[in-house]
């Protein structure tokens, strides 16, 4: 084998995959970006094949076939509300692919492998296995089939010491041990990791879901880039490494946006001080309920009346599958003159870019989503502010309620627009549980009940605002 055509070939491997990631960037180009990484990585199986004169493995394509039909099979059949945990599992199947890689060299190559390689092989083990079974809790989470409330174990630190170094110590001995011994000693690492990835994810709630998604999504990308070593191909390296760089940098972003470090996300400590809900500290707050009705507080002809509009997504409007409501009113508006945009919290949902994949799925232009730095300053200018199914990301109390969990955390300040509406199903605390101090503003109209069906009810009553 020529190495110089396969590093060549590796590189144009790489450049596609950059390439197709670029253009993901933008709603005209992301789908042909789509296309080509998907191209490129097919490219990169078959590379790898060829590289390792296993190409007419028939084996090889049974397995590939099986799992192309279980992919095409999942990504039919899974609804845009429950995109955080199929993107949960598929962090997961990323990490438990680099752990069977590397269990499967160490079980077969240990003697013929040197010590780097046979210490790169137990550290692909263990970050693919926590990988793994923290990714599974993940979407246990996200779907409800586990609290979504952090679970906290009394001594969780020191447990999580005798973990790492039970698995430091069990790692170095499977490298410097003979084959046997490593194969046995391997899978003690194997259970262990995987215990470690629960004890690991536990404790991390259901708001700090995108934080997890995006480290999840970099362990993959690590275990990746590592079992490459292992294995000594450059291809998996490089493209492992792309991945997880990709995913550190979305975690620090998603922190920032929190204001909050990534060991209280990790520990649940970014709650802890919050086991009930919580009242913001401001002398202006009252039940929402106790305000006065205003003359302006028919949310009907506050949009039929609006020149500009913005419009404000949270995880409520995927619960109630809103997405075709807020188009439809989106149209309405639009048809009349009304400039509308929608503002977009980075951790609105349950992971990174999850409002904009929705609002995607309903065709709303993607140039009028607009990040929440670039379109604060806009909502003193702004007629109306609409909230649907947000809580958190837009809680003036974050700037005000010491000791609480969204203290100090950027939001969407939608308290400065002219009038707001809020269409959320209920007055409850998001899941910080902050009582939320927009309610009580006289400039709020609430309308309580499933997004999906009060938008419904207020597009018509709109249009008929507006025919009147």
């Amino acid at each position: 084998m020529n190495f110089g055509i396969y590093e060549a070939a590796v590189a144009a491997v790489i450049l596609a995959v950059l390439t197709g990631i670029r253009m993901m960037s933008s709603a005209r180009t992301a789908s042909l970006g789509n296309w080509i990484g998907s191209a490129a990585m097919l490219a990169a199986i078959a590379l790898v094949l060829w590289h390792n004169n296993i190409i007419g493995t028939a084996e090889l394509y049974a397995a590939m076939g099986l799992g192309a039909l279980v992919g095409i099979v999942l990504a039919l059949r899974v609804t845009m509300i429950r995109m955080p945990q199929m993107v949960a599992l598929l962090n997961g199947l990323g990490g438990g692919a680099s752990f069977l890689v590397a269990l499967s060299v160490i079980f077969q190559n240990h003697e013929a492998m040197d010590i780097p390689a046979r210490s790169t092989g137990q550290l692909a083990l263990i970050i693919g296995a926590v990988t793994l079974s923290g990714s599974l809790v993940a979407a246990g989470k996200l779907h409800g089939l586990l609290p979504q409330r952090p679970v906290r174990i009394r001594g969780a630190g020191i447990l999580s010491f005798l973990f790492l170094a039970a698995l430091g110590g069990l790692g170095s001995w499977a490298t410097f041990a003979d084959a046997g011994t490593a194969a046995v000693v391997s899978l003690a690492v194997l259970a262990l990791a995987l215990l470690f990835g629960i004890h690991f994810t536990l404790p991390i709630g259901g708001a700090d879901m995108p934080v997890a998604i995006s480290l999840l999504n970099s362990y993959s990308g690590l275990a990746a880039s590592i079992c490459g070593f292992a294995i000594n191909d450059i291809l998996l390296v490089s493209i492992g490494a792309i991945v997880g760089a990709a995913g550190l940098i979305l975690t620090r972003i998603m922190c920032r946006a929190m204001n909050r470090s990534l060991i209280d996300v990790l520990t649940g400590g970014a709650e802890r001080a919050n086991a009930a809900p919580a009242k913001a500290q401001s002398p202006a707050f009252a039940p929402a309920a106790a305000e006065e009705p205003t003359a302006a507080a028919d949310p009907a002809s506050l949009l039929a009346s609006a020149s500009s509009v913005i419009v404000i997504p949270g995880y409520g409007m995927a619960l109630a599958q809103a997405q075709s409501q807020v188009r439809a009113l989106y149209d309405l508006l639009e048809s009349r003159g009304t400039t509308v945009r929608f503002a977009i919290h980075p951790v609105a949902g349950r992971m990174p870019g999850h409002m904009n994949v929705l609002l995607a799925e309903v065709d709303i232009p993607y140039e009028l989503l607009v990040e929440m730095d670039a379109i604060n300053p806009d909502f003193a200018s702004t007629d109306v502010a609409l909230v649907v199914g947000a809580c958190d990301v837009v809680n003036p109390a974050a700037n005000t309620a010491e000791g609480t969990p969204i203290y100090g955390m950027p939001v969407l300040r939608a308290e400065d627009a002219k009038n707001v509406i809020v269409c959320n199903m209920d007055r409850r605390p998001g899941y910080s549980g902050v009582e939320n101090t927009l309610y009580a503003m006289s400039k709020v109209c609430f309308i309580e009940g499933n997004a999906a069906e009060t938008l419904e009810r207020l597009t018509v009553a709109v249009g008929a605002s507006a025919a009147s």
